[in-house]
């Protein structure tokens, strides 16, 4: 049976149908969620897509983190799930605390989209496997509160060990603190980023390079050697 990834839609979530789209183009079944179902339908992963949930009105990720879903991905997720957090899925997992730190508004205070270089500085979690550490990729990258914070003992936790999963290349878009682009969680299961590799599994889309598909091509390999 083909490995079923869960895909959390939320009200104002904005790409789902675009993460189903390269759970699929992966050799994967993607599986929608509705954020009010607890229900995870036996999914073995879950990705919380980009977007702006519930209009982000209180702040980004905030109101979500109550959605009755997370109850369930929270739970899941400490107990070895592996859980993708793009974008606003990203602002959601801090929000919950499954990824430390805070995502804030853009330091230049402007939305931004374009498409960004990023390394890859941990090819181990559930959802780099298909990278090389050092590797160099490009993926589109949309938001406004993308600035990734934390207080310094966090940060140096981070770096201390190996949790900083990605890192901006060339330009700092949105003036993430050490460069910061995605973290992942102790264990390595939980994964968060701003930029958006489902926008990058297809050539004819996005970068016009196929970057972002190993992060779905990485997931596969570990639920098939699970």
């Amino acid at each position: 049976m083909t490995a079923r990834v869960g895909v959390i839609t939320f009200p104002g979530t904005l790409d789902d149908r675009d993460t189903q789209r390269a759970v699929r183009t992966a050799g994967l079944t993607p599986v929608p969620l509705w954020h009010r179902d607890k229900d995870l339908r036996q999914v073995d992963a879950v990705i919380l897509p980009g977007g702006f949930s519930y209009g982000d009105y209180l702040r980004a990720g905030a109101i979500s983190r109550f959605s009755p879903v997370m109850e369930s991905v929270i739970d899941q997720a400490k107990a070895g799930m592996p859980v993708l957090g793009i974008c606003n899925g990203f602002q959601v997992l801090t929000e919950t605390h499954l990824l430390p730190g805070a995502m804030l508004r853009n330091n230049h205070l402007h939305f931004i989209c374009r498409d960004q270089k990023l390394r890859v500085e941990n090819a181990e979690t559930a959802w780099t496997r298909s990278y090389e550490q050092g590797q160099e990729i490009n993926i589109p990258l949309k938001n406004i509160d993308g600035r990734y914070v934390a207080d310094e003992r966090v940060l140096d936790e981070l770096e201390a060990e190996g949790r900083v999963v990605f890192r901006y290349q060339d330009l700092n878009p949105n003036g993430s603190l050490r460069d910061i682009a995605g973290i992942c969680n102790a264990a390595g299961n939980v994964v968060g980023l701003m930029p958006h590799p489902e926008h990058a599994v297809e050539p004819l889309i996005g970068t016009g390079r196929t970057d972002g598909l190993g992060f779905f091509t990485s997931i596969l390999k570990r639920l098939v050697s699970a």
